[in-house]
């Protein structure tokens, strides 16, 4: 059965790809060149294409009102980086199954990809009944002795009990209301289900408007959003993928069933690649559609290029960020074969318990203080701006609080006086400002750094890494190494001059390849070449696991009563 390509792409499952279309009717009928992204195709009636991908590439926009398009509304076009900041309205219409709600709503590893739902009635499990109304966090799906379920938590009393529910699970389940506020992209990638618009109200005003904003002067109501895709394709006689438009004026068919798919080229991303066994590689490929960005050798990596991808593997990167105070900060992971040496730049601490954090035994921490602090305890230091410090250790003192003695953590420092030391304690929870004095002018490599000292830690680059054309670390004033983060990699070269190999990061490249039937002459991959992969802000975020695994101060006291 025809339908538009539109409803089609709206209702279809990513689980169900790829699928093979047929070309029925439209504006098109009679063969037309349409271009896209770069991309020319002539979309002709009876012409076969392979759908093997489809994103959100822009989303129309209706203003809303009593959760109805307003008759006054125009539609308008918003791209994914238009600004401000939006809450996402609850949808009024039931989930009618756990199927349901997993075909259509996006779930997944991030804290966007968990939402919530709730039922209207009880739902009583083997160990567990979840109460009517009670919120029900959806966080993955996966087989569970042989079923497919989605696992779930409720929170009671501060505390997250864990339960599946299978994708047979019948009943009605309603979105519960969103608290957090996203961007649009955000919400484009998250939080619009399949076959179903979405309503959002802007949470915060726009700080500049101008006549070119398609929304209305001091706009702060809801809008309607529906999605227009960017659909992946391949076509019979092509070797690049194609990108089309859902809301192109064209019918289609899917002949799925009846086709026989391999005739079709085979498009494989990197993740796919990678799923191969290690006994399949080395393997030749040819790059359907390459990376953009002119850092080497992404630039090397172009459409119809063939490469030798040797292996697979897991490989160790740093993650670092720019020292500034100001945004955006640049962000790197610095690979461990990465040859230029560091010297130590000062740490800042916000309270004492950083520095407690900080401290080690291989030397003694000594800190100027930058911000004062009257302590509210006589036992206690107060600290003046320009204050020095050796910090030694964690310990506890007692303190007179309202009458009464208490106990409370403290650090133990020796301030730095012309002619002596003082031994001070400092309550832990002080809010204060430090930055640490160097005393050490030893150069280091990168793997001696991680060795000896914890991170995060701050350097800058003194000798840059001279087998890298251009060494970008060279040029930061200075760099916090954050953390050390195992990733994959593919290793790969070129088949016309095999002089040097690169690692490719398998969940950071957009880039697609097809596989060839070829003998390869060399085994043994050339050089591999230094590459220092500078990142996104989205990217970092992604990468980045010890933002939430870091320890937070002690709540600090009640103040004294005046």
């Amino acid at each position: 059965m025809a339908s538009t390509l539109e409803k089609f792409i709206h209702s279809l499952d990513p689980r169900a790809l790829p699928r093979v279309l047929q070309i029925q009717s439209g504006i098109y009928f009679q063969g037309s060149v349409y271009e896209m992204f770069g991309n020319e195709c002539c979309l002709s009636t009876g012409e076969v294409i392979k759908i093997i991908g489809f994103k959100i590439n822009k989303l129309i926009a209706s203003i809303c009102e009593n959760n109805e398009v307003s008759r006054f509304s125009a539609k308008v076009e918003l791209p994914l980086n238009f600004p401000g900041l939006y809450k996402v309205v609850a949808d009024k219409t039931p989930y009618v199954s756990i199927e349901e709600i997993t075909r259509k709503v996006s779930i997944g590893p991030t804290r966007f990809g968990h939402p919530c739902f709730y039922s209207p009635e009880d739902i009583k499990l083997a160990n567990i009944t979840i109460k009517h109304g009670e919120q029900i966090t959806f966080n993955s799906v996966e087989e569970v002795d042989g079923t497919m379920a989605v696992n779930c938590g409720v929170v009671r009393n501060n505390q997250s009990h864990s339960f599946t529910l299978p994708l047979t699970q019948k009943g009605k389940f309603y979105e519960c209301e969103d608290d957090q506020i996203y961007t649009l992209k955000e919400i484009a990638e998250w939080k619009i289900p399949k076959c179903r618009n979405r309503i959002v109200k802007l949470s915060n005003t726009l700080h500049t408007w101008d006549c070119s904003n398609p929304l209305p002067e001091n706009f702060d109501g809801c809008l309607i959003l529906t999605p227009v895709y960017e659909v992946q394709a391949v076509m019979k006689f092509r070797k690049d993928i194609v990108h089309i438009l859902s809301d192109l004026d064209v019918e289609v068919k899917d002949i799925t069933d009846c086709y026989d798919i391999s005739s079709f080229l085979q498009p494989l991303s990197l993740e796919d690649v990678f799923e191969r066994t290690s006994k399949e590689f080395p393997v030749i490929a040819e790059i359907m559609e390459g990376p953009s960005g002119s850092q080497k050798p992404y630039n090397l990596l172009h459409t119809g290029k063939e490469i030798v991808i040797y292996k697979k593997y897991q490989a160790t990167r740093v993650l670092a960020s720019e020292i500034r105070s100001d945004s955006p900060k640049r962000h790197f992971l610095i690979p461990m074969s990465y040859k230029g040496k560091f010297k130590r730049r000062p740490r800042e601490f916000p309270t004492a318990y950083d520095l407690e954090i900080a401290r080690s035994e291989k030397e003694q921490l000594h800190v100027v203080a930058t911000k004062a602090f009257d302590s509210p305890h006589k036992e206690l230091f107060s600290v003046s701006v320009g204050d020095q410090f050796l910090v030694q250790q964690c310990q506890t003192s007692e303190v007179l609080y309202e009458g009464r003695k208490k106990v409370i953590d403290v650090l133990a420092c020796e301030q730095i006086l012309s002619d002596t030391y003082k031994k001070v304690l400092l309550p832990m929870y002080m809010e204060g400002g430090f930055v640490e004095v160097i005393h050490d002018k030893k150069q280091y490599q990168l793997s001696e750094i991680c060795k000896e000292f914890r991170l995060p830690f701050n350097v800058k680059v003194s000798v840059r890494d001279l087998s890298i054309e251009e060494d970008v670390l060279a040029a930061v004033p200075g760099l916090q190494f954050e953390e050390e983060i195992t990733d994959s990699y593919l290793l790969i070269g070129s088949t016309s001059s095999p002089v040097e190999s690169w690692e490719i990061p398998v969940y950071r490249l957009n880039m697609s390849v097809h596989l060839l039937s070829r003998d390869i002459q060399t085994v043994v991959p050339p050089a591999t070449k230094t590459t220092v992969e500078e990142i996104s802000e989205e990217q970092y975020y992604m990468v980045r696991r010890y933002e939430n695994q870091t320890l937070h101060p002690p709540p600090r006291p009640p103040k004294k009563p005046t």
